[in-house]
């Protein structure tokens, strides 16, 4: 029997694995968050949320929910980055990569926030999309983009079977340099 695709209106099991980490009741930007299944997430346990993204209809619905403020902004357009002067305490990024945008993600997080990364790296091209080298990581290079700034608490690359959507993918979870640490390592939920 073949095995059942994969559900991409759940959260990322990364995302999940260290969700505990943001500060409880801290805002949390989705960035290119899509039908905003991370912002949802977020707002489910009781986060405050913004999500942002090109095409915000299928935010429409969580644009009217207490606590949640919806962006539309292309953010590769060239125009400045919506929230300059803003932080928050979880930046949650999944399968999306521009990467003049990475300074500006530092920025976004709190100096005792939390940084969720995970996207397609090299070696994906002959699995699925993206297949475009501009769109997939090298290796090491979330590491290398966010280590300077902010502090590494797990990191993993390589191809995974398991989770959103299968493929060759790079994962960080950093956190601010006012974070007290050390932190716990979340134990994997079973998920990748």
């Amino acid at each position: 029997m073949p095995a059942a695709p994969p559900d991409i209106t759940a959260p990322s099991p990364w995302v999940r694995r260290f969700a505990g980490l943001v500060a409880p009741g801290g805002r949390v930007l989705d960035v290119a968050a899509g039908r905003g299944r991370h912002a949802r997430f977020f707002h489910g346990r009781g986060h405050p949320v913004t999500a942002v993204d090109r095409d915000t209809t299928p935010l429409a619905d969580l644009a009217q929910i207490p606590g949640a403020e919806v962006v539309r902004a292309d953010l590769e357009d060239g125009r400045p980055w919506p929230f300059a002067g803003r932080s928050f305490a979880a930046v949650v990024v999944v399968n999306y990569l521009y990467r003049p945008l990475l300074p500006a993600l530092i920025d976004a997080v709190r100096p005792d926030g939390v940084l969720l990364y995970a996207t397609f790296m090299r070696g994906n091209e002959a699995f699925s999309r993206p297949r475009d080298p501009a769109h997939l990581l090298a290796p090491g290079e979330l590491l290398a983009a966010f280590g300077h700034a902010l502090r590494p608490v797990a990191f993993d690359q390589g191809r995974i079977e398991r989770g959103d959507i299968p493929g060759v993918v790079q994962r960080l979870c950093a956190v601010g340099p006012r974070r007290p640490g050390p932190d716990p390592l979340p134990a994997p939920d079973g998920g990748s």
